[in-house]
């Protein structure tokens, strides 16, 4: 019998790839305020889903297609003076809405919208598997290839167009690795919680980091953590997956920012 026809491997396996990927990512999505964008493309994952389930194509491609026409669109509708935070609301809830609807209208297709907005990684396969950590490689592939540019755009967009880098391809870039997170990542946590698997374990490794690459160290950390205890605590308690590694996650930060001002005061 293969290891892989252990549904618990599978499911740590799945976990880890998650947090490898989702840790160092979430730091840019941190020091660059991309949280409520990722938020709008992760509710908009829902309808690649119910695209990708209506049209008989793989779900992987449908989320990332509808991330990507996401992040074009905000790009466009913002060059007419739109505040980016409306943007991002109206396009994030109009894209659940209509999947939502979508989903409603697929008949003879089973379809179990909790998994997906809550996510369901005991039930990942070894398909799955291939999935997720294809997706992984190649987000850390784009991140390590552009690794000096993705940094001095971040901290410097201005420094970094005088030395030739593109702060909006770099931007691209960005929003294509996130578009490809969510998509392996829909199955672990759900699009309603694939932000704050991004964003927590980084904000929580911010306390600590005294230069990126620590910070993109220790978030990957809190996320192992995150996962491997969530998988433990949802085993003991039988709660749900997802939500219990996320709620692990936000344990961590709350300590760790309690530790944090305690240290400040007793200075």
């Amino acid at each position: 019998m293969s290891w892989l026809d252990n549904f618990l491997v599978r499911t740590l396996l799945a976990g880890i790839g998650v947090a490898i990927v989702a840790a160092p990512l979430g730091c840019f999505v941190v020091w660059r305020r991309m949280a409520y964008f990722g938020d709008a493309a992760a509710q908009a994952s829902i309808l690649g889903v119910a695209l990708a389930l209506a049209f008989s194509i793989s779900i992987f491609i449908g989320v990332i297609v509808v991330s990507l026409i996401m992040a074009l669109l905000v790009t466009a509708l913002s060059k007419q003076k739109y505040a980016m935070d409306t943007l991002l609301g109206v396009l994030a809830h109009c894209a659940l809405a209509f999947g939502l609807v979508l989903a409603s209208f697929l008949s003879g297709i089973r379809i179990d919208l909790m998994a997906y907005l809550f996510g369901d990684i005991l039930a990942v396969g070894k398909n799955d598997l291939i999935v997720i950590w294809s997706g992984v490689a190649v987000v850390l592939g784009l991140m390590w290839w552009r690794r000096s540019p993705l940094l001095m755009t971040t901290l410097n967009p201005d420094l970094a167009h005088a030395a030739g880098f593109s702060p909006k391809r770099e931007q691209l870039i960005l929003t294509v690795a996130l578009a490809i997170v969510v998509a392996v990542s829909i199955k672990v946590v759900g699009a309603l919680l694939i932000v704050a698997f991004l964003i927590i374990p980084a904000a929580t490794a911010r306390s600590f980091a005294n230069t990126p690459e620590q910070m993109m160290i220790l978030a990957t950390i809190f996320g192992g953590l995150s996962v491997v205890g969530g998988l433990q605590l949802s085993y003991s308690f039988d709660t749900p997956t997802g939500p219990s590694m996320v709620c692990l996650a936000a344990i961590f930060f709350a300590i760790i920012s309690l530790l944090k001002i305690a240290r400040k005061r007793l200075i």
